[in-house]
């Protein structure tokens, strides 16, 4: 019989230690595709980014998070933004940051090699009325899956709890995500936003 998360990874017993004494735990079981996106929520907090790449390390797996291509001409950080997982995006792309990004993925099925990027859709540490759409935009388009983990402060876990399959009736795809989210607390509570569409005016994802 096959397996639902044929993809494993090998990781780091330094990073696991790491969280273990930070009172951290990681619920993961393996990857149903080489391809995907991966929303984490709540994002509150910078120790987010910390837990995270922890979290990657722990793992082996090898994810990537969006980053203006700029960011990768500057000496040394540009190296090391690469290193921690960076994917690289031009902004001023005819086809946008999603049009773009669905470039790499389909680059990425068509060799079938490993590419999950990981997003916050909330986009920012404090509250705001809800989630930007690029991600949604960009596993639609790029027919991915999308994981759904949590970082539960109030628990202490980092947790790949689904996978879904959009389909397309937004509506319906974020009242399935707020009740698998239920109740996961961030670092800062309040500032949380609600599992909900929102596109900031003037503002492109």
């Amino acid at each position: 019989m096959s397996t639902p998360h044929p993809i494993q990874f090998k990781g780091s017993a330094l990073a696991r230690w790491a969280l273990a004494r930070m009172g951290w735990s990681v619920q993961f079981e393996g990857l149903p595709s080489l391809q995907g996106v991966i929303a984490v929520y709540p994002h509150t907090s910078n120790w987010d980014f910390v837990l995270g790449i922890l979290g990657k390390w722990s793992l082996g797996l090898q994810a990537y998070f969006w980053a203006k291509d700029s960011l990768f001409k500057v000496p040394v950080f540009g190296t090391w933004l690469r290193w921690v997982g960076g994917l690289p995006i031009d902004r001023s792309s005819p086809r946008g940051v999603v049009g773009a990004t669905v470039d790499v993925f389909r680059e990425h099925q068509e060799r079938g090699q490993l590419l999950w990027l990981v997003v916050a859709p909330e986009g920012t540490r404090r509250f705001t009325p809800g989630w930007r759409s690029g991600y949604y935009q960009v596993a639609l388009a790029a027919q991915v899956p999308l994981a759904l983990v949590k970082f539960d402060w109030g628990r202490k876990q980092i947790v790949f709890t689904d996978f879904m399959k959009l389909t397309g009736r937004e509506d319906e795809d974020y009242a399935e995500m707020a009740r698998i989210y239920g109740d996961a607390k961030g670092y800062h509570p309040q500032q949380a936003s609600p599992i909900v569409p929102w596109r900031p005016a003037n503002k492109k994802d």
